[in-house]
């Protein structure tokens, strides 16, 4: 008999779907590595249970604990479902900037959630950085992840997305091309692929209202780059730790219209339901199309499902409300 001990085990082995209409233009085999097919329907799933896994083996997260992170909700999900398994509470502060479903799905699967004011600075005690280290100080036994600056979140990918891909493409890829927030993503696939192949190129998907694309080609952090931004998911106003920005070869900007738009254009024209970063993702393999020859084989990482953004990017009244659409 083939199954799985539990949802956990599930975790990974996604599979490579080519995308063919939107990317018709382009010269490039494009593939995208289709993410919502882990259980918690997100990449998020792989560095949660790694950042859990090795939380427990050296004593940062003992028995009966609570777990305490701030997420924009899918590093939520994944992180909950492991709670859930493994038997920890859970607590997830994000902010009102997510979607409704997010929300609502943190709080089907048992999480207590916080909502936490998006245009505040990072500093600000009201902040969902500062709200999440709060209550991971106050909360009995609790650990607090911080994803952003956890090293098991790049690892994470070093050791199964960065593999996976590689074998895949059977090493034949040249580009990998995926949305930044926390840079684990990027960062573990990217270094994974460079040591493979010093020549592939690793491009991160950045918004406007964040300060990654101007920090990487100058060196500096400039206060003005931030803004609010309707783009999930992806950008930051911070320097996570786990963005290594020395294995990654450049940035492009989508803008939140664009996002939105390509969104719905990969379910409508690809029959791909995925979410907001995926739409911003494959508006930003366009966008780079100069870089692409007809050898080029492009990996691009679609992060999460669509179901997360119906009242949104799938939403019409939301859509024109927005003035994404006539």
């Amino acid at each position: 008999m083939n199954y799985a001990n539990n949802i956990l085990e599930t975790i990974g082995n996604t599979p490579m779907v080519k995308i063919n209409k939107l990317t018709a233009s382009l010269p490039c085999l494009v593939l995208a590595k289709y993410e919502t097919f882990n259980p918690g329907n997100s990449v998020k799933d792989r560095m949660a249970l790694k950042m859990i896994e090795d939380a427990e083996a050296d004593g940062r997260l003992r028995p009966g604990g609570t777990i305490v992170e701030g997420t924009s909700g899918n590093t939520g999900m994944g992180l909950a479902l492991a709670a859930i398994v493994k038997g920890y509470k859970m607590i997830c502060v994000t902010t009102d900037k997510q979607s409704k479903e997010k929300v609502d799905i943190l709080r089907a699967v048992g999480s207590e959630v916080y909502v936490c004011p998006t245009d505040v600075a990072p500093e600000d005690p009201r902040s969902y950085y500062s709200t999440a280290a709060r209550l991971g100080k106050e909360t009995p036994n609790s650990w607090y992840v911080n994803q952003y600056d956890n090293p098991s979140n790049a690892q994470a990918h070093y050791e199964s997305t960065g593999p996976e891909i590689w074998k895949q493409t059977d090493g034949k890829i040249t580009h990998f091309i995926v949305g930044v927030g926390t840079g684990g993503t990027i960062s573990g696939v990217g270094r994974y692929l460079k040591e493979k192949n010093p020549e592939i190129k690793i491009w991160g998907i950045d918004t406007y209202g964040s300060v990654f694309k101007k920090y990487h080609e100058t060196g500096i952090f400039d206060q003005n780059e931030i803004y609010p931004y309707v783009t999930e998911g992806i950008g930051e106003d911070i320097l996570p730790a786990n963005v290594n920005f020395g294995i990654i070869d450049g940035f492009t900007k989508v803008t939140d219209k664009d996002a939105a738009v390509y969104t719905q254009k990969l379910a409508k024209e690809e029959g791909m339901f995925v979410g907001n970063s995926a739409g911003a993702a494959i508006k930003g393999v366009l966008q780079l199309s100069e870089h692409f020859t007809q050898d080029d084989v492009v990996v691009v990482l679609f992060h999460d499902h669509g179901s997360r953004y119906v009242g949104k990017m799938y939403n019409p009244e939301w859509m024109k409300k927005m003035g994404y659409t006539e």
